[in-house]
């Protein structure tokens, strides 16, 4: 008698395990409940262990609810009265007049007084961890602002206005929007926010050659506009979150076209959007794959000249380990390195923070594992819950309630064009980075040995923007702590994507920006804002004329586009292939 096989029963539970947290995953966007719960009775256990805190909510409401019904009724006279409460700055919900007649001004200020009311309750509670206190606040007013006067129609005086100005014919048209997004929600597709803007035809048209290709990249060689051009070449290392053409959008507002214009050699990364065959892919094979294979390339194509080595947002880092690695390796061939709103230290990673603990993490992984990449659709929600206010409910109330059609803009065309991440390296990602540090903690290992960002003996060109909630510009200053070279750090005006498209002519755009020597002391980041002058306009132009005072001083015939004898001959013309890949 044969004994059976017994059972892997770790496996199987393994795999039970995986399945339910990836339909767990589906319906919450990524979000770990596990992780909520945990910040939910974290807050709970030690609230209610807190009687002095809860004395000091009963008596806020007691107190501020007496006085905001003395305000309340002397404001229904007077209607030249003062706020009771302003609002927190980015939010602009209630900044028209229309909110300050009553008994609407009664209404956003009785919602605001509670939202405050609710951020006491969530925060200064002794033995609550930082993290969760962070949660449970963003958790709070996230469910506050689903009943937020401003998105319904009895309760909002803009839509009321609009209404009556309308004879309702916005209503019906919020009616129509209603059902075309049902549809396209069935569907699965997205019929209605269709962009007039498209890769190829009127974005990412700068002229250029795919010169190399690999199962990761497309390299990009944009063609020469100066009969003389600097002798290093610029390369840039895009975020693989985001298709790379947010650094190339219109001819007008294009950083590729203006480096190009300016007589600059200029190489660009398109990266592959990955499918469930790349799982596998790692860090390192986007160091190898990526940033090395593009460095051996534009070595080849334009030789004995090093390079100007360019990262924006994830591509600051992943360019910041290759460029780590090859000084430890005494490899030479990079002349500078600039980092465009990249973190190199993630312990204060900004309200991306929110979404990143072990419970989170782990969850982020089962959900992953179910196809082998993270879906955009899931790293979209993450980020609009970020700015819920902006992205999820004044879009809805412009749709349904005004009955606007939303026109997409070149900026809001390319963010609505993401990008998958392979399982692996987005795990790794996510572990070894904001989980651990370990890129600042000189613990990241590069082809099994670990890197310091101490041994960039190039100068250091670094952007970071004022409203930054992705790579908030205190966590991008910290560069200054784990180098030890020259570093001209830049804050600019706007936020992660549109501080960094800031072409010259743009008005309301201003800059700080200072140099660093290796020898110079630490000031901390208030101090230096304070002290650093600012200049009005675009930081391109800085920027550039850094470039050009760390490039040789002669400049030479452009190089040819590409090389065919040396293996990297032009393939096809730009933007390429990976780029249009849905």
């Amino acid at each position: 008698m044969t004994t059976p096989t017994p059972l892997h029963v770790p496996a199987i539970k393994n795999s039970i395990d995986r399945v339910i947290h990836a339909l767990e995953g589906r319906v919450s966007q990524g979000l770990a409940p596990a992780s909520l719960l945990l910040a939910y009775y974290d807050w709970l256990v030690h609230l209610s262990n807190s009687p002095g805190k809860i004395g000091e909510l009963i008596e806020n409401a007691l107190t501020k609810g007496a006085n905001f019904s003395m305000w309340s009724a002397h404001s229904a006279f007077d209607k030249d009265s003062q706020s009771y409460i302003e609002p927190l700055s980015g939010d602009r919900r209630f900044q028209s007049n229309e909110w300050k007649a009553w008994p609407f001004n009664v209404l956003f200020q009785s919602f605001l007084m509670v939202e405050q009311w609710w951020h006491y309750a969530t925060t200064g509670i002794q033995g609550m961890s930082s993290h969760h206190q962070d949660v449970a606040g963003f958790s709070a007013r996230q469910v506050l602002d689903i009943f937020s006067p401003s998105n319904f129609l009895l309760t909002n005086p803009e839509v009321l206005k609009t209404t009556w100005e309308h004879q309702g014919g916005n209503l019906a048209g919020g009616i129509e929007n209603f059902l075309a997004d049902l549809q396209d929600t069935i569907s699965g597709k997205d019929h209605r926010r269709i962009s007039e803007f498209k890769a190829g035809k009127n974005l990412a048209i700068t002229p250029g050659k795919v010169v190399y290709q690999n199962r990761l990249i497309e390299l990009i060689q944009y063609a020469p506009t100066t009969p003389q051009v600097y002798g290093e070449p610029v390369l840039i290392v895009p975020a693989w979150i985001m298709k790379y053409y947010i650094l190339d959008l219109q001819p007008q507002n294009s950083l590729v076209r203006y480096l190009v214009e300016k007589g600059h050699t200029v190489f660009m990364i398109s990266w592959k959007n990955p499918t469930e065959e790349d799982r596998d892919l790692d860090l390192e094979d986007y160091i190898n794959l990526g940033v090395m294979a593009a460095i051996d390339a534009v070595g080849v194509i334009d030789p004995r000249r090093k390079i100007h080595a360019t990262g924006y947002c994830l591509g600051g880092p992943i360019l910041a380990m290759a460029a780590a690695a090859m000084f430890r390796e005494n490899d030479l061939r990079l002349k500078s390195i600039s980092l465009f709103t990249a973190q190199t230290d993630f312990t204060e990673a900004g309200e991306l923070n929110l979404f990143i603990d072990e419970s989170q993490v782990s969850f982020m992984e089962e959900v992953m594992w179910d196809k082998g990449y993270l879906d955009t659709a899931q790293m979209a929600g993450a980020f609009q819950l970020l700015r819920s206010n902006d992205l999820i409910w004044s879009r809805l109330v412009k749709s349904y309630l005004l009955g606007e059609d939303e026109k997409l803009n070149d900026l809001m065309t390319w963010n609505a064009d993401a990008t998958r991440m392979p399982y692996k390296m987005h795990s790794q990602y996510l572990r070894k980075l904001f989980l651990d540090n370990d890129l600042a903690a000189g613990r990241f290992e590069v082809r099994g040995r670990p890197i310091g960002l101490i041994d960039l003996h190039a100068p250091i060109f670094t952007v970071s923007t004022q409203n930054d909630h992705v790579a908030p510009w205190h966590s991008v200053y910290k560069i200054h702590l784990l180098t030890n070279t020259e570093v001209t750090f830049l804050l600019a005006t706007g936020g992660h994507n549109a501080g960094i498209v800031s072409e010259p002519g743009r008005p309301n755009r201003h800059f700080q920006i200072s140099v660093t020597q290796a020898t110079d002391k630490y000031v901390d980041p208030d101090e230096w804002r304070t002290k650093t002058p600012v200049d009005d306009g675009s930081w391109w132009p800085a920027w550039q004329k850094w470039l050009v005072v760390h490039s040789s001083r002669r400049k030479k015939p452009p190089p040819s586009m590409g090389n065919e004898e040396k293996g990297y001959p032009p393939l096809r013309d730009a933007p390429g292939t990976y780029v249009l890949e849905p």
